[in-house]
Parts: structure tokens; C-alpha cells; sequence
């Protein structure tokens, strides 16, 4: 068995998902406690908690810890982290729970009893002081920003005992995965060198290219999907989902690639989010993560590289995992094939660019789509999820212009 990287902070995994008699108890013992609602992104966190995922994390963060983390990326402790983990209530709500007891915390998409938590805070927060150090604008119109400023003034802090990972292992079953489980197929593999590939879209010709630069340098590749909630306008997971089982199937190694799929929302937050995807990555098993342009980020907020300087602006100690920084990729006419800054020496007027904005842009607007961008495979597919989007509209303003839709 393969000797793999230790999780961050810790020699071992921390999850906190209850199971078998301890599980059994604590369900018993949420029903009659005070409920708490969070929302999507509190539920993805918590549910990253239970399976160690976010570990060495023991619940939501106090508000020393928040204030650290914003604004130096590491808690109190010492220990290196980029995001906030936090969890809002109103201050109602905060009002009506006393210090030292447990609450539950209920999924207010499905009225499900998520965890409990034992509330050693409660604080009121600076959304600006956190949106302007996390995303580096306060800017209402961005995405991650918006996340913000939309949560409730105040947050609750304290360690959980998380009793359910939601609709995910069903939901995603063969892609959904804890750390455990990961790590279990890469150590039965015998590889030492994984490379991540965090993915919120389909994969197209640029990713793909990247992936197999990944795996000349590595044992094995993990194509890491994103399953939980998306801005409007990305594509569906099962529809990346499906692309991307299709595109592995045929033009990579047999063995050489794992799929898998993680519950968090996307945060939008550029540099600051691709550290948190190396931390978790760590937790997962994998020794590198593959940054290329513009991880994690949305419109021009950030610059192309800004996610792949922050790896070297961070303390060396900071994390195990290492960043695996590639040039803007792109086809080139005249090389024949796919190239990157660093390879091909030829004009702008060789290249095609890229990227999966573009991809949905001309897919939404039905226009023709240069076989150099995706493998047929994968357009086929994306274009009979738009043929469907457009047949769903159609249909509805049909509706609308019969008088139907009143009925």
C-alpha cells in the first residue's frame, strides 16, 4: 500500500460524521433541542466537517478565528486557512440561544436535521471587512459577494456533531466521495503523486490538455467535480458529469484517472478559493493541484494568474500539497494541435482560446462550434442539453401566447 500525504494539520483524518449507536442517540437527542435553518452553503461546509474533508476543523469558526482568517488566512492556532467557515443566524435567532448549549441545525431546503452544535459564540460580523479581504471587492454584483452580504448578521460558533451528508452519496452514487474512500483507491493503486483537477464545467480540449500534463508528472490523476451549487447560467453537474465520464472513457489511459465529486458551493473567491480546494484536496489525498488560468474566478475580479501567485505568496509551511501552475493553453493552427504560451511560438492569429464561458455562450446561442474547442463526444452532449433548454422556453412562451399558462 502506497504511503500517501497526510491530511492538513494532522497526521490523520477528522471527520465528524456520526455513525452506527452514536448516530442513533444523537438523532434522538436533536429532535427535542432548538432548531437552527441554515442554508446551501452552510449545509455543503457542514457536511464537508463530517467527512473530514475540512479537517482539522472541529465545527464553525469564533469570531477571532473568522477575523484571522480573513485578514491573515490563518486562525488563531496558527494553523493555515483561506476561507471563513462560518455559520449566520439573525440576530433573533442568536438572541434566543443561550451560550454553552446545543442547538440543531436543520437543511432549509429539506427540513432535515443536518447536526447539532454545541454554541460556544455568537458575534455579529463586518460583511464588508470579510468580503474585501476573501474576494478583494465588496462589489454587490459579484457572485461570492453577494453570498455575503445576503447572510444574516450574525454568526453562530461552535463544534458539531454532523448526522447526515444530505441527498449527496444518493444523488451523485460512483461520483460523491469522502477522503476515506478516496484515499483508499489511490493507496490500492499504488500511487504516491496525484494530481487534482478541480472542475465547475465540462471539460473542453484546454482542460483536457492540462489533465495530461498533469499525468507525465504524476502517478495518477483525480478529476474532482464540483457538486453542489453553481451561479445561473454554468451547466447542470449531471450534465458535466456525464461529459466527463465520456471524455475519460475515450481518450484517457484505462486506470489512469479517478473521478470524483464534492458537495460545496462555488464561492467565487479566485486566489483565496483555490487555496481552500488545496487544503481539501490534502484531506483527500492528492499531492497536486493543477491551477490553471483564472481558478476559481468569475468575470474580471481577478487577473488570469492571480490564483497561481498566491501559491508563493503563502508561508512554505503552510501546506503539504503543492500547486501545479500551467500557462494559458490554447489550440494552435499552425503547431497542429494543443499549446500553451510556454510551447507554441506563433501569433494570436493561430490560436484559438478556450474556455467554458465562451463554450456556453455560443452552446446558448446555438452557433457552430470549431472542432478544435471539445471533443465531439462531449458537444454532442452539451449540444442536446441546450437543444432541450431551448425546446423547455419554446414550449413556455408557447404557453404564455395561447393563454395556457393562466389555466
Amino acid at each position: 500500500m502506497a504511503k500517501l500525504i497526510s491530511p492538513h494539520g494532522r497526521s490523520e483524518l477528522m471527520p465528524l460524521l456520526l455513525e452506527g449507536k452514536e448516530l442513533e442517540k444523537e438523532l434522538k437527542n436533536a429532535q427535542s433541542l432548538p432548531k437552527v435553518v441554515i442554508k446551501s452553503r452552510e449545509v455543503g461546509d457542514l457536511i464537508m466537517l463530517g467527512i473530514g474533508a475540512f479537517t482539522p476543523l472541529a465545527g464553525f469558526m469564533g469570531h477571532d478565528d473568522w477575523k484571522s482568517v480573513c485578514s491573515d488566512m490563518k486562525m488563531t492556532n496558527g494553523l493555515f486557512w483561506p476561507i471563513p467557515i462560518t455559520l449566520s443566524a439573525s440576530g433573533e435567532v442568536a438572541a434566543s440561544i443561550a451560550l454553552n448549549s446545543e442547538v440543531a441545525l436543520v437543511n432549509g431546503e429539506t427540513n432535515e436535521i443536518m447536526a447539532t452544535m454545541k454554541v460556544a459564540e455568537k458575534y455579529r460580523i463586518d460583511k464588508t471587512f470579510e468580503c474585501k479581504h476573501v474576494f478583494t471587492t465588496d462589489d454587490p454584483e459579484h457572485p461570492g459577494v453577494k453570498m455575503v452580504m445576503e447572510q444574516e448578521a450574525w454568526n453562530l460558533a461552535g463544534p458539531v456533531k454532523v448526522l447526515s451528508e444530505s441527498t449527496f452519496p444518493e444523488e451523485f452514487k460512483g461520483l460523491y466521495q469522502r477522503p476515506a474512500e478516496s484515499r483508499a483507491i489511490f493507496a490500492e493503486r499504488g500511487w504516491k503523486t496525484i494530481a487534482a483537477l478541480q472542475l465547475r464545467n465540462p471539460m473542453h480540449r484546454s482542460h483536457e490538455y492540462l489533465a495530461k500534463i498533469a499525468l507525465e508528472v504524476s502517478d495518477g490523476l483525480y478529476i474532482h467535480q464540483l457538486v453542489g451549487k453553481l451561479k445561473p447560467g454554468d451547466i447542470p453537474a449531471e450534465v458535466r458529469v456525464k461529459c466527463i465520464d465520456t471524455l475519460v472513457e475515450y481518450y484517457f489511459v484505462k486506470g489512469s484517472v479517478v473521478t470524483g465529486g464534492y458537495p460545496l458551493d462555488m464561492r467565487y473567491a479566485g486566489p483565496r478559493e483555490a487555496l481552500l480546494h488545496a487544503v481539501f484536496r490534502q484531506n483527500f489525498g492528492c499531492t497536486h493541484l493543477i491551477v490553471g488560468r483564472d481558478h476559481a474566478g468569475v468575470g474580471d475580479y481577478y487577473g488570469p494568474f492571480d490564483a497561481q501567485n498566491i501559491f508563493h505568496e503563502i508561508p512554505e509551511d503552510a501546506l503539504l500539497l503543492k500547486s501545479l501552475p500551467i500557462d494559458w493553453t490554447f489550440y494552435c493552427y499552425k503547431c497542429g494541435g494543443m499549446a500553451s504560451m510556454k510551447t507554441c511560438p506563433h501569433g494570436k492569429d493561430d490560436r484559438l482560446f478556450l474556455s467554458g464561458t465562451a463554450l456556453r455562450k455560443s452552446l446558448s446561442e446555438g452557433a457552430e462550434i470549431p472542432a478544435e474547442f471539445s471533443r465531439p463526444e462531449v458537444l454532442k452532449i452539451l449540444r442536446e442539453y441546450y437543444a432541450g433548454l431551448t425546446e423547455k422556453v419554446e414550449i413556455k412562451m408557447h404557453g404564455y401566447a395561447t393563454g395556457e399558462a393562466k389555466k
